[in-house]
């Protein structure tokens, strides 16, 4: 099976912002209509998207994740990653931003979506497959959050019975040391064996996107693709169930 986990940001491209929130405003489609081809090169079985736009008007009104997923002939589902009461649930532009998972209709039984307690940032998409569930998380920025987040993941990892993967932006400044109790108290893995670094695109020096698992599953390849359609490189993983 394989996994691609992919922060894209929003489809507005790899450049480094000149000051806070310039670039997130742009139009998208040129940059989308280069990365969807580039998505469906690697025929992923399971796609986990990050800082995907629903419908603004950067998009043209589209659902990024539906034309992705269409490209791919995938079933997809979006949710905002606000929480419930957020103000940013009612700001133009801002309450179309969310995550979204693709993946092939016959593998897919259940979705769950769960909210973090803190954060601004707060989704927690839970994908269930046959033999396998999948979490797909963008954890906060600051440090004591990210870490009352990841407090509440671990509850989350608990109450499953099936192999589990959680993939996404762990924001983790610090590398994997900075999660390393959560996979010990876990007992998770890191795909990424070599460390590779996801962020920035053009000049990636930090690992701050992750796939970790449970026992049941063997890695088998890691890749991370040096393509700068976002400021994120996306991660490609071949597993198998055991």
């Amino acid at each position: 099976m394989r996994l691609m986990i992919y922060n894209i940001r929003y489809g507005t491209g790899g450049d480094r912002l000149l000051f806070p929130w310039s670039g997130y405003f742009r139009n998208t489609q040129a940059n989308l209509e280069a990365m969807i081809p580039f998505i469906s090169s690697k025929s992923p079985d399971i796609v986990g998207l990050l800082e995907v736009d629903e419908g603004s008007f950067r998009s043209r009104n589209g659902n990024q994740a539906e034309l992705i997923a269409g490209a791919l002939g995938h079933y997809h589902v979006f949710r905002s990653k606000y929480g419930d009461s957020s103000p940013f649930r009612k700001l133009p532009v801002f309450r179309k931003q969310g995550n979204a998972f693709l993946a092939k209709d016959e593998t897919v039984h259940n979705e769950r979506f769960h909210y973090f307690e803190q954060g601004m940032k707060r989704l927690v998409i839970e994908l269930e497959l046959d033999n396998v569930v999948v979490f797909l998380v963008h954890l906060a920025l600051h440090f004591r959050t990210r870490h009352a987040q990841l407090q509440q993941l671990y509850q989350l990892v608990k109450d499953t019975d099936k192999p589990i993967v959680i993939a996404g932006d762990f924001n983790a400044l610090w590398g994997d040391t900075e999660i390393e109790l959560f996979m010990a108290a876990t007992k998770l893995k890191t795909a990424n064996l070599t460390r590779e670094p996801t962020f920035p695109s053009k000049a990636p020096k930090r690992q701050l996107d992750f796939i970790l698992h449970s026992q049941g599953i063997e890695s088998q390849n890691l890749e991370v693709p040096r393509v700068t359609f976002s400021d994120h490189l996306p991660m490609v993983w071949d597993f198998d169930l055991v």
